[in-house]
């Protein structure tokens, strides 16, 4: 696992984020931090955490793959004041509540060509979004990001995830692609409090301008 600060100025409260398959911190650089610090976890290669230092409070945001990278690894991490799950279970590759496996097989078969392609133009809904990605977009060499995707695979074929209430809001784009919508909301119907609908594709995160939004998006 690779960790980026995208703002460390001793304020009391830490966001930790946890981010998609493939993605490092160049896209998120646009978000506003405020008061709070923000720690980005990237790249689950493996799972090993970076030193977490003390902080009055804590707080979570997983997207996507990060969403069962997170719940993984939920007893190394500090005692959070709120979980947010943005576009993910904790089943990613699942008929009903993930990505169904038939075309997940594909994109992992041809990981490399789905990169260099069209995967990251299908995350988005619209081209303007898909635009504004391309002037801040990921720098990870292409080989680390499909080695990442198999040793995922290989981590949910291994894991015990057998999910109890951990997360308390999941954000849901009505256009998800990636991870079908309707298998999300079949997912967390029962599991959260809250669910926040958005007109949005797989990454939503153009929506906000804070991280502070995301974290009152109710």
């Amino acid at each position: 696992m690779q960790y980026h600060w995208l703002n460390q100025k001793n304020n009391k409260s830490l966001i930790i984020f946890l981010a998609g398959w493939s993605f490092d911190y160049y896209p998120f650089e646009f978000l506003e931090c405020g008061e709070y610090d923000v720690l980005m976890l990237y790249d689950y290669n493996n799972l090993n955490l970076p030193l977490i230092p003390k902080y009055n409070k804590y707080y979570l945001i997983a997207w996507s793959m990060g969403v069962f990278a997170a719940y993984i690894i939920k007893d190394k991490l500090p005692r959070f004041e709120q979980k947010i799950a943005v576009n993910g279970t904790p089943y990613p590759v699942d008929d009903e509540n993930g990505i169904p496996l038939k075309p997940f097989l594909l994109t992992l078969k041809h990981a490399k060509q789905g990169l260099e392609g069209k995967f990251y133009k299908n995350i988005f809904d619209n081209t303007e979004d898909f635009m504004r990605y391309s002037q801040s977009t990921v720098k990870r060499p292409v080989e680390n990001r499909v080695e990442e995707l198999n040793n995922l695979y290989k981590l949910m074929q291994n894991a015990d995830v057998n999910y109890e209430k951990f997360y308390d809001t999941a954000i849901i784009s009505k256009n998800d692609i990636i991870i079908p919508s309707k298998n999300q909301i079949n997912f967390w119907s029962d599991k959260v409090k809250n669910i926040k609908m958005l007109e949005s594709g797989h990454f939503p995160f153009y929506n906000f301008k804070s991280w502070d939004e995301i974290l009152k998006c109710k």
